[in-house]
């Protein structure tokens, strides 16, 4: 019998960036940083950016083409990076940050030759693709540090690919196709971020939830409210005084029947719940969040998570 498990082999800039999209989608198996495409044995971090080894940043998925497709992630790849930029990524710049598909057989070079060349036709970029197709070669996997980046340091990966300019030609140039999350959110989960919808009051997780740590964004995993700045507003969902930080919610125009003004995270755009007396002396605002649109990290996990950076809002 056949095997279904197979590989693909991408290059999109910076590796941190490049595992997140994928590794959340069914039929992905793994995701592994690395180097490729180059002419050195086994290089390091600090010789590939140099740019004299040849390498390319990539990441190896390993997928079950039973569930996912080969045409599916070259969709989701194309969908990750600038294809017109032959200098690199963003501010990322140099040989080791082009873009490149790497090919492990026939069949997977006709698909990426026949996407590229849709990409091109459609005119979305007025400018050519410059993306490069070539045979996979050895891939190296890279040091420990650099693999599932966004999840050990998800705080500083956050910032990064905001600071890095991929964020903002991302939502620019590929608006997000968000269905994909009713397979990784719960019911309830989906309807409050995606739907802008309500939970029920008292019949939810976090609304007397009393351990210490931060409450971060159920579906981006951005940080928004610390434990220590939940307050009982009696109305039966999890109320704050404040955000973790000032930039980490965003609150709209949009006024429901109570006058609360909605509030949404600021990288996912997801809806989070409303704000009170926003206008008001500090002491007075509250932040009325939906359980649904949170997970809970408790102060001891805060490390493994990669929210490390909050430990210090919980001395010992």
């Amino acid at each position: 019998m056949k095997s279904t498990v197979e590989i693909a082999t991408f290059a999109g800039g910076c590796f941190w960036c490049m595992v997140s999209p994928f590794d959340q989608r069914p039929g992905v198996i793994k995701v592994v940083s690395g180097y490729t495409g180059g002419t050195e044995e086994n290089p390091t971090y600090e010789q590939v950016i140099t740019g004299k080894t040849g390498h390319y940043e990539a990441v190896q998925i390993t997928f079950d083409s039973t569930q996912l497709s080969y045409d599916e992630l070259l969709t989701i790849y194309w969908q990750q990076v600038d294809p017109t930029d032959e200098g690199g990524q963003f501010s990322d710049r140099g040989s080791s940050y082009q873009t490149a598909i790497f090919h492990h057989n026939e069949q997977q070079r006709q698909k990426a030759e026949q996407s590229k060349q849709h990409l091109e036709n459609s005119r979305k970029f007025m400018v050519p693709i410059v993306t490069k197709i070539l045979q996979a070669g050895p891939f190296y996997v890279a040091e420990e540090e650099h693999q599932d980046f966004y999840k050990k340091s998800n705080f500083q990966y956050k910032l990064y690919v905001k600071g890095s300019g991929r964020e903002r030609f991302l939502n620019e140039h590929w608006p997000k196709d968000r269905t994909y999350l009713k397979k990784l959110l719960t019911p309830i989960q989906y309807h409050v971020t995606q739907e802008n919808g309500k939970e029920p009051p008292f019949e939810n997780q976090y609304w007397n939830h009393r351990e210490e740590g931060i409450y971060v964004d159920v579906v981006s995993g951005e940080p928004l409210f610390v434990s220590k700045d939940k307050c009982d507003s009696k109305t039966g969902w999890p109320t704050f005084r404040k955000p973790v930080m000032s930039a980490s919610v965003n609150v709209t125009a949009v006024i429901n029947e109570e006058g609360g003004q909605e509030v949404r995270s600021r990288e996912g755009n997801n809806h989070l719940g409303y704000v009170y007396n926003a206008t008001s002396q500090s002491k007075d605002i509250q932040y009325h969040i939906y359980s649904a649109s949170l997970r809970f990290i408790h102060k001891s996990r805060l490390e493994e998570e990669g929210y490390g950076d909050f430990i210090l809002l919980f001395p010992v």
